[in-house]
């Protein structure tokens, strides 16, 4: 077998003795040109692969044909079981107490609820309530009438009150308040005028002239020796990072760069190779096995067919089917026969005993009341045969010819 191709996947459908589970059709991506080392690893690492995945494969194939047996000859039969005595025990006396106790039950109780509270309720409401409430709201709007009377004449009496005392009251009352107002807002803004005139020369010419020949200098030569300071500061920290960058360059990136350019790529390279071999290995081994495992299957099939299926078909053909020919024609036609006849025989025996029984049951009945009246026959109001109805004729009573 070459090694180097990929036999072709098995169509089967179904595993058995003969059979296995058809493998899925993978485009496999074409190999790259591997050099003197992947060509070196490939054919021994194929070989060791294909010597332990056999045993595994086929371990594999008999542990699916024994599941699949387990599944098909016990655990399905045992799930339906389980799932039959399931509804049997949970679900079906549920169903049976919903569907014979809870629901009549349920409209026992709705009847009686309706008989016992709905029926009284509505007698109640239309009988003494409706009633009740219409001499209530009767009451009621006599009463707001007789309020609303009152009511009226108190605001009348009150408008003339507020009309005739309180509101001129109130006018001369307002007239002192404005001109009490106007008084003392005329003293207000001389008051106002006086202070804003102090606070002006005593407060705000001080601050300004302080703030312009006195603070605003001192504050931009204090910014100009902030800036100073920065920039010294600055350069000095610039000084000493680009030192700590080229001396963390120098001893750790370079040499990092070194070990992954010289020596990581090159031993990642060959363990990607072999990785990549030893995968394509094992893909190629367990499609071989699974070959392997299906020859293997098919010798013990047909061995076992060989050893005890075909003796056994040989024995059922050759000398039971003829053995119960024999015994079917000459032992058992012959009794179903004499059956069938003692059987018949037994029939016709009881079905002639039944008459001869009802024979004397109505000659007893004859001999105590006599025989029965006959009944008379009556006229029949459609014609006989002989008397169709045709189109020109008629059978009622009152036309008929």
């Amino acid at each position: 077998m070459d090694l180097e191709k990929h036999p072709r996947e098995s169509s089967e459908t179904r595993v058995d003795l003969r059979k296995r589970p058809a493998e899925p059709q993978l485009r496999r991506e074409p190999e790259a040109a591997g050099g003197c080392l992947a060509v070196a690893i490939r054919i021994p690492v194929r070989i060791i692969v294909l010597v332990l995945v056999v045993p595994v494969r086929m371990l594999w194939d008999a542990l699916v044909v024994t599941g699949r047996f387990l599944n098909d000859a016990l655990l399905r039969p045992l799930g339906r079981a389980l799932l039959w005595l399931g509804r049997a025990v949970f679900v079906w006396p549920f169903v049976g107490l919903w569907r014979y106790v809870v629901v009549p039950v349920g409209k026992a109780l709705g009847w009686l609820g309706n008989v016992l509270l709905v029926v009284p309720s509505v007698w109640l409401y239309r009988s003494v309530l409706t009633p009740v409430g219409h001499a209530l709201a009767w009451a009621a709007r006599g009463i707001g009438a007789a309020v609303a009377w009152l009511a009226r004449g108190v605001g009348a009496a009150l408008g003339w009150v507020y009309a005739h005392l309180l509101a001129p009251v109130g006018h001369a009352v307002a007239w002192v308040l404005k001109g009490l107002g106007a008084g003392l807002a005329a003293l207000g803004i001389g008051v106002w005028t006086v202070l804003a005139w102090l606070a002006r020369y005593l407060v705000v010419v001080p601050a300004r002239w302080l703030y312009t020949w006195v603070l605003a200098p001192v504050g931009r030569a204090i910014v100009w020796c902030g800036k100073g300071l920065v920039w010294l500061v600055s350069t000095i920290v610039t000084g000493i990072g680009t030192a700590f960058y080229w001396i963390a360059r120098i001893l750790l990136v370079l040499p990092a760069l070194a070990l992954w350019r010289w020596v990581l790529t090159p031993v990642g390279r060959v363990l990607a190779v072999i990785g990549r071999e030893v995968g394509d290995a094992l893909g190629h081994a367990w499609r071989v096995a699974g070959h392997i495992s299906l020859a293997v299957g098919r010798f013990l099939g047909t061995l076992l067919r060989w050893i005890f299926v075909e003796p056994v078909r040989w024995v059922y053909r050759s000398v039971l089917t003829p053995v119960g020919h024999v015994v079917r024609d000459t032992v058992l036609r012959p009794a179903a026969e004499a059956a069938r006849s003692v059987g018949r025989a037994t029939r016709q025996a009881l079905a002639a005993a039944g008459e001869s029984v009802r024979q004397a049951r109505a000659d007893f009945r004859r001999m105590l009341f006599g025989e029965p009246r006959q009944p008379q026959p009556v006229g029949r109001r459609e014609p006989s045969g002989p008397e169709a109805r045709t189109l020109d004729s008629s059978t009622t009573a009152l036309t008929k010819d």
